[in-house]
């Protein structure tokens, strides 16, 4: 296969990091589903194993076992109790079954509570095509807003925009300049209807291809060329 092998220091990720890596995913694998049974580790190494093999890789961008069969990976099927004579693999099954129930179980219901400690901060909010809205961003996460030296300070509302089209329920098209270097979908929580006939626009700064603020010079005071 031409593999070669290279030798690793310790404390030295950059040589064996898809090793590190590999370990880095199984431990937080194992380390959820043995949370309550430590010592049962080693009867989820199979099925980790599995999950590893059919998960997306951004590295190899696909899963190991499409690369190694060509094909994706089957789908999981619920288990019918009784349906293998083989005692221990009927038992394994069941309890594989059983814990993947827990699982739905345990992730709907934080799916629930999630749900309603953020509904608790929303209001409703709607717009119609044409309205006018301001547009909620974070000059310090935003990469194309570092126009200000102090981020924390600096303006978090730009507009006002019309509202282009309504893409879904909450999430709105916007028609933004088009020098803008941002996509124009938002989320409707980081919209704020415009009220009153008097608008002060508080445009985007220009930003170049290498995200740095367009700027003209008042006057060239020198020059000098270098090879």
């Amino acid at each position: 296969m031409g593999t070669k092998l290279k030798k690793s220091t310790a404390y030295h990720l950059q040589t064996d990091d898809y090793t590190e890596i590999l370990n880095k995913c199984l431990e937080g694998y194992l380390r959820c589903m043995v949370g309550e049974k430590h010592s049962a580790w080693v009867s989820w190494l199979p099925l980790t194993e599995w999950w590893y093999n059919t998960t997306y890789h951004s590295a190899i961008q696909t899963t190991p076992y499409e690369a190694l069969y060509g094909q994706t990976p089957p789908l999981h099927l619920p288990y019918i109790a009784g349906a293998t004579p083989v005692a221990s693999v009927d038992r394994t099954l069941q309890q594989r079954e059983a814990m993947r129930k827990m699982l739905k179980f345990h992730l709907s219901r934080a799916q629930d509570r999630m749900k309603q400690m953020a509904d608790k901060w929303r209001s409703e909010r709607e717009f119609q095509v044409g309205d006018l809205v301001y547009l909620k961003l974070q000059p310090y996460r935003q990469h194309s807003l570092h126009k200000f030296r102090n981020q924390k300070l600096s303006p978090r509302h730009f507009g006002p925009f019309p509202v282009e089209a309504r893409v879904r329920k909450v999430v709105y098209r916007l028609s933004l300049p088009s020098s803008s270097r941002i996509y124009p979908t938002f989320h409707v929580s980081q919209l704020k209807k415009h009220i009153g006939s008097a608008v002060s626009a508080l445009t985007f700064p220009q930003i170049g291809s290498n995200r740095a603020l367009l700027k003209s010079p008042v006057r060239i005071l020198d020059r000098h060329l270098v090879k």
